[in-house]
């Protein structure tokens, strides 16, 4: 049997985006770039496809995925952790937008009125 050098597996740290698919998430990862003519930092997202065993992780949780050998045609990341959860569901948060713009619209109905 030969000695092989295994290359230690890249993790990486991003957003998740979607996690509509079973067992699988998309990872949003930014990274910064200094632009070579003009020197300022340019933002770059990626997205990764990332197994997700137990469906833990959901849309804004901050997450850490590992390289890991083909999973499908698309996969080859799994998630390692969810560094911290997202304060609100995309739901929650909707529902917290509409009461806002609600209320916004009766207070210049009450400002027409007077």
């Amino acid at each position: 049997m030969e000695n092989r050098k295994v290359a230690a597996r890249r993790a990486i740290e991003g957003v998740v985006v979607s996690d509509k698919n079973a067992k699988t998430i998309v990872v949003l990862v930014e990274t910064h770039k200094k632009h070579s003519k003009y020197g300022k930092r340019v933002k770059y997202g990626k997205k990764y496809y990332a197994h997700d065993e137990e469906n833990a992780a959901k849309v804004g949780d901050v997450v850490t995925i590992m390289e890991t050998r083909k999973l499908s045609a698309t996969k080859r990341w799994r998630l390692v952790s969810i560094d911290k959860k997202a304060e609100l569901s995309i739901k929650e948060a909707g529902a917290e937008l509409k009461e806002e713009l609600l209320e916004a619209e009766t207070v210049e109905e009450n400002k027409e009125a007077e």
